[in-house]
């Protein structure tokens, strides 16, 4: 029977809407504590997911090694419902670790068998599970074991070298997860040609096709790839059925782009509002990661808040030469703001 937990209540209310759910993908050193601290805070989607986290890592590694991966798992009570991504080929750990996020609080778990990363796939997870549908439902088995009052779902994408929706989708549907998010990309094309939004609408029509005997709730189809905004991803959302749609990369730069989910007006911030809270970013990435994270990662950070204003190409330069600190990118900022005042 599909679980479908906090996912039904919040479904239903974006139908009565007249619109999909709109979610925050997972991706790793990018949706961080810290950057989900802001996005909340500033434009809050209707679900959140973290980054991926390794099941068997969590349940094999030093006790330092654990340590650090459960700074990916801390996260603050304002951002629910909150999803966490985990990964793994090993049912016995996917079941241990799925224990062990149920007794941290969260709202659900989410299984990425999408990345096309080459170190995941050498584990037999990420996009590889493409490859063994009888692994993928035993993964999800083995979760629904682990945390028996969350939600399990699954981010996917619509094959591994071609197209595999046909027979892909039906494996996991077995499986009866709570969510399918579909990135409409197989894994060989990674992110080279468009997101290909037909194969979301067909996956909905399989997902109808499979339920259409069977009693209770049906599992839920998200759309992924290519959603440049709240409004492009109602386009896409209406215009396949898709229940949800995620939203990855237009959240660089741009912790607002959740912030008008009923009128899908798109807000601006100016440019003093950009830096300032790309500075406070900063300091939450220092204060909640400093310590185990470099600190490079917020440099990609950098090149999207700081774009698209006079002076953004001097100032984005004299950040990525000279901000090691939260206290260097404070000072840097200042400056600016003071000498373009």
């Amino acid at each position: 029977m599909v679980n479908l937990g906090f996912w039904k209540d919040i479904s239903i209310q974006a139908k009565k809407e007249g619109r999909p759910l709109y979610v925050l993908a997972p991706m790793a050193d990018v949706t961080d504590c810290a950057f989900r601290l802001m996005i909340n805070k500033y434009g809050k989607p209707d679900v959140t997911w973290t980054e991926f986290v390794s099941a068997d890592g969590l349940m094999r590694a030093t006790p330092e090694g654990k340590m650090k991966l459960m700074r990916d798992l801390i996260y603050d009570k304002s951002e629910r419902p909150l999803v966490a991504q985990l990964f793994s080929s090993h049912p016995e750990y996917m079941r241990e670790a799925c224990k062990l996020v149920q007794e941290l609080g969260f709202d659900g778990i989410d299984i990425n068998m999408g990345c096309p990363d080459k170190s995941i796939e050498k584990q037999g997870c990420g996009s590889a599970m493409i490859k063994t549908p009888k692994i993928a439902q035993e993964i999800i088995k083995a979760a629904k074991e682990g945390a028996p009052n969350l939600p399990i779902t699954v981010k996917t994408r619509i094959g591994y070298n071609k197209n595999e929706l046909e027979t892909w989708l039906p494996a996991l549907l077995e499986a009866e997860p709570a969510v399918v998010t579909i990135h409409a990309r197989t894994r060989k094309e990674m992110s080279k040609v468009p997101a290909r939004w037909e194969h979301v609408k067909r996956a909905v029509e399989i997902r109808d096709e499979y339920f259409k005997d069977k009693e209770g709730d049906k599992t839920l189809i998200f759309g992924n790839g290519d959603a440049l905004s709240i409004e492009d991803s109602y386009i896409k959302g209406t215009e396949t059925g898709a229940d949800g749609v995620m939203l990855g990369r237009a959240i660089f730069g741009n912790p607002w782009l959740f912030r008008n989910l009923q009128t899908r007006e798109a807000y601006i911030p100016t440019m003093e509002e950009k830096i300032k809270v790309m500075v406070e970013h900063t300091k939450e990435f220092e204060d909640k990661l400093g310590d185990i994270k470099n600190f490079a990662i917020m440099k990609k950070h950098y090149k999207a808040y700081v774009h698209g204003f006079d002076g953004s190409k001097e100032l984005r330069l004299d950040l990525m030469e000279n901000a090691h600190t939260a206290e260097d990118v404070k000072n840097i900022v200042e400056k600016f703001l003071k000498d373009n005042s």
